[in-house]
């Protein structure tokens, strides 16, 4: 089974850059095809903008044309007696018809400017418009408000002035049909029209169609990251998966080795006639049986967890009390390290609601890893005090400490902090992960701090029992 994770974890490593270099050539790929798709759109949305715009103009150009007027008829002047014929001339002044501008109104022709622009579908459009003849170019006889405004932003966009927005600037020439009476009889009139902000016009005309771009873009890339991240998940877990399985055989071979050593021993004639030498044997037996019953039960804890399965009893706890009962069980792993522990329970209050056997587990846990992480002559420090609603407990060491990365992932389930040259520190790295989970259970608070090669300090924040409830409390146990 080590030969096959070995074999599937190489394989993953090879793959995974190949498969992150795919997914990131498609999705450049996906972005760009986009980007130059949207660029092509908007050329070709200017271009249907220009082509509707002169259509509008034109449609307009010959109406007004068509409802100008014609020449007016001889017919309708009346002759009276001693009546002078007037001059040629006054009769050409006469005859001649009216101009678009002494036609037409500047509101009537921005209406059906507007008009003919709804018509081709380009509705609420912001333009300006003026109208002159080619005989008084520099006067308009007839002109929107903002027109000489817009001539001169186009001019400066025209001249290259980045700050001037973009223009569409169309020019109408009216003119009589060829060989008409009015041919050669009026000044020829011109219509210019000019629309600003066309980009902007276009831009809002695309809105949907570049919000949904955006929207499918930003759905591409949430889809890569959660492909890498599930990737790098599924990369770490078989990391873990791994180490634990390692981790877990040599935690059962080597109290499996001992026990049957031991009864080996016992089946030895010598061992069977001494009475103190089975006692001896029977005793390393049922330690190593405790031992592993104890990495059974935490492997079965880690399961309940998992499942979010974990129930508690809470009752009202002394913790003080409780810290003096742990630590007596520790004496002789403080005498192996040469260690002392110094204990400084200060809190004024110090009942809480917890579960005995969890919260028990959780002290002992902490207590655990500072003996196991440490060098020799440790000094292991717990204090406590207590605020107006929490109970504060710290438990300080002077071990190996941790580094910076190792205090980010410290109560990630599995994770074993690298030890150097220490090679003696046996586990699951369920622990901690334990520790955050019974700490979280019981509505508190955990933190850490630590210096590589000066040592940690673990502070628990836990919710104090309320006076009345500690009062009720107090009376039970003095009755008892």
């Amino acid at each position: 089974m080590d030969v096959a994770l070995k074999s599937y974890q190489l394989q993953l490593r090879k793959i995974f850059p190949i498969i992150i270099v795919l997914i990131s050539l498609s999705l450049i790929g996906t972005i760009y095809v986009q980007y130059n798709w949207l660029q092509t759109m908007l050329v070709d949305k200017q271009e249907e903008f220009k082509y509707k715009m002169e259509r509008g103009i034109h449609d307009v150009g010959k109406m007004l044309m068509d409802q100008k007027g014609t020449l007016p008829s001889l017919k309708n002047f009346r002759t009276k007696p001693n009546f002078n014929w007037p001059s040629e001339q006054f009769q050409m002044e006469l005859m001649k018809p009216p101009t678009i501008a002494q036609k037409f109104t500047e509101f009537e022709v921005d209406e059906k400017l507007r008009k003919s622009f709804e018509n081709q579908g380009l509705q609420n459009l912001k333009f300006e418009f003026a109208i002159t003849s080619n005989v008084s170019l520099l006067s308009y006889e007839l002109k929107s408000r903002g027109y000489l405004k817009a001539e001169e932003e186009l001019n400066l966009a025209e001249g290259g002035d980045s700050l001037a927005a973009d223009y569409f600037h169309f020019i109408y020439v009216f003119q009589p049909p060829s060989g008409s009476d009015l041919e050669n009889l009026v000044p020829e009139e011109i219509m210019s029209v000019i629309v600003p902000n066309v980009k902007k016009i276009i831009l809002q005309q695309m809105k949907w169609m570049i919000v949904g771009a955006v929207f499918f873009t930003i759905m591409i890339i949430a889809a890569f990251y959660v492909t890498v991240t599930a990737l790098l998940r599924q990369k770490k877990l078989s990391e873990i998966k791994n180490d634990f399985i390692n981790n877990m055989t040599h935690e059962f071979k080597t109290p499996l080795a001992t026990i049957s050593l031991a009864v080996d021993a016992l089946r030895n004639d010598k061992v069977l006639q001494d009475r103190t030498k089975m006692d001896y044997f029977s005793g390393i037996i049922k330690e190593e049986n405790k031992r592993m019953n104890k990495h059974v039960e935490t492997i079965l804890q880690a399961a309940v967890m998992d499942r979010q399965e974990l129930q508690l009893n809470k009752q009202p706890i002394h913790v003080h009390d409780l810290i003096h009962e742990i630590m007596d069980n520790y004496i002789l792993q403080l005498d192996e390290k040469q260690g002392q522990a110094d204990l400084n329970l200060s809190a004024r209050q110090d009942y809480i609601e917890a579960d005995p056997v969890h919260f028990r587990n959780l002290i002992s846990n902490l207590i655990d890893n500072a003996v196991k992480y440490s060098k020799e002559n440790l000094v292991l420090k717990i204090t406590t005090h207590s605020t107006s609603k929490n109970l504060v407990i710290r438990v300080e060491d002077n071990g190996i400490g941790m580094s910076k990365e190792t205090v980010r992932r410290i109560f990630e389930k599995f994770y074993r902090a690298h030890t150097g040259n220490l090679h003696n520190v046996k586990g699951f790295g369920l622990g901690l992960s334990y520790v955050k989970t019974i700490v979280d259970a019981h509505q508190g608070k955990i933190k850490v701090e630590s210096v590589l090669g000066r040592g940690s300090a673990f502070t628990l924040e836990l919710p104090l029992l309320k006076k009345k409830a500690v009062t009720e409390t107090a009376d039970i146990h003095h009755h008892n």
